[in-house]
């Protein structure tokens, strides 16, 4: 089978898309019909549309060029379920998406099938190169949407007054329990190389590899915890102008923060809002803090009398570490304790929990060059006022992410999966 799937990449390429495809659906099994039109706020989008819009990816990028004589189910989910590629075609406003009651869910799942199966078509005629590769650049982008909708529920459903479960609790992991001590491991600095090798998929923001001069620096062997940033909570860090960034200190009154996203309080006691239910903070203060903003992240470490690694540093601490941890694939759908006696294992939690923010701006490297065409849009055009976050969160899948990976969000956000690792 293995020598089958080299010989033939269209192989190999149908059994992966078909698998993140059937992952898709399977995260959609807990929601009702009713929970896949929430909008929630600004960064999100439905349920359904996450469904509708990977499904126009494959249509829009793939089929219409490579199927000859393919018919699309419905023209207008050309520009209906279009999200931001201004040279495709025009689009809905963002904010409107939740107002999409038609089609309803059952005709975007027919939509799914009719795109899966002219996709079976597709494959079992030897395919060019170029649709290979943007079918696995289809993949990954709903990989990127799997993430996506389980972090818009959870928000969804924090909103709700019921705070329902995405799922029941259980199944949240084998990880030995305790935080460990919060040590730090030194590495040498020195001219390193950064971005992807070329060896296997990658996104166009990850190249040129390229050279950088580090200077000597330590990270953290571990993320900031929940009980860790209730000290700093504890300790007036919201109301300390003196530790933020002023873009950051407006940001705060603006928004009233007082606490991460998901964080609540009643008769003194804090509470954390997760996809398996409300949990008090006492249950779960050595997990990593989530849901915070770059701004929260650099005013803590600064409180800490540390600051945030660079994306270069972390990269270059990561690069040839196993991909393991809690990701998406563990199942456990939150961030999990460190193993215990870290300090004893150096650095752990690369990859999953949470995204870690660093302090650097997202920008291009040098060299680089977009995709050619619409794809061009996928991510060069966001390369103003973005932070770069590193090493996936639990909610990423586990084939998705690498150590070259660079997402991106604007410093205010915080309904993402996203914590803090001190570097010094």
């Amino acid at each position: 089978m293995q020598k089958a799937l080299a010989d033939k990449p269209e192989l190999a390429t149908a059994e992966r898309v078909g698998a993140v495809r059937r992952r898709t659906l399977a995260l959609c099994e807990p929601l009702t019909p009713e929970d896949m039109m929430v909008q929630s706020c600004a960064e999100a989008s439905p349920a359904k549309w996450h469904l509708a819009h990977t499904t126009w990816f494959f249509e829009s990028f793939v089929l219409r060029e490579f199927l000859p004589g393919y018919k699309a189910l419905n023209e207008d989910f050309a520009w209906l379920f279009n999200s931001y590629y201004e040279t495709f075609s025009q689009f809905p406003e963002k904010r409107l998406r939740s107002s999409f009651s038609r089609p309803g869910l059952d005709e975007i799942l027919r939509y799914r099938e009719h795109v899966d199966a002219a996709m079976e078509r597709l494959l079992e005629t030897d395919p060019p190169a170029e649709a290979l590769r943007r079918i696995e650049l289809g993949a990954n982008h709903e990989e990127q949407h799997q993430e996506l909708l389980l972090t818009d529920i959870l928000h969804a459903f924090f909103t709700n007054p019921l705070r329902p479960r995405y799922r029941e609790k259980g199944n949240e992991g084998t990880r030995e329990q305790g935080q460990g001590t919060s040590g730090f491991s030194g590495f040498d600095g020195g001219l390193r190389e950064i971005g992807a090798k070329g060896e296997g998929f990658c996104f166009d923001n990850e190249l040129g590899r390229h050279r950088v001069w580090l200077e000597p620096y330590a990270l953290a062997n571990r993320l900031v915890t929940c009980g860790e940033f209730a000290q700093f909570m504890a300790d007036g860090g919201y109301s300390r102008a003196e530790l933020w960034l002023s873009a950051g200190w407006d940001a705060v009154k603006r928004n009233g923060w007082r606490a991460p996203l998901y964080w609540t309080e009643q008769d003194g006691e804090w509470g954390v809002f997760t996809l398996r239910g409300s949990m008090p903070l006492s249950e779960i203060a050595d997990l990593p803090v989530s849901q915070v903003s770059y701004f929260e992240a650099d005013a803590y470490a600064r409180w800490s009398g540390c600051r945030l690694p660079t994306e270069f540093e972390w990269e270059a601490a990561a690069e040839g570490a196993p991909i393991d941890g809690s990701l998406l694939d563990a199942g456990r759908l939150m961030p999990a304790p460190a193993d215990a006696l870290v300090h004893d294992q150096g650095i752990t939690q690369r990859y999953g929990d949470c995204w870690e923010w660093t302090a650097s701006a997202y920008l291009g490297y040098p060299g680089f060059r977009p995709l050619e065409g619409t794809l061009g849009e996928y991510n060069g055009k966001f390369m103003s006022g973005q932070m770069v976050l590193r090493g996936g969160s639990c909610v990423t899948p586990q084939a998705h992410i690498r150590a070259s990976y660079r997402n991106f969000f604007a410093p205010e956000t915080r309904w993402q999966f996203s914590g803090i690792r001190l570097a010094k």
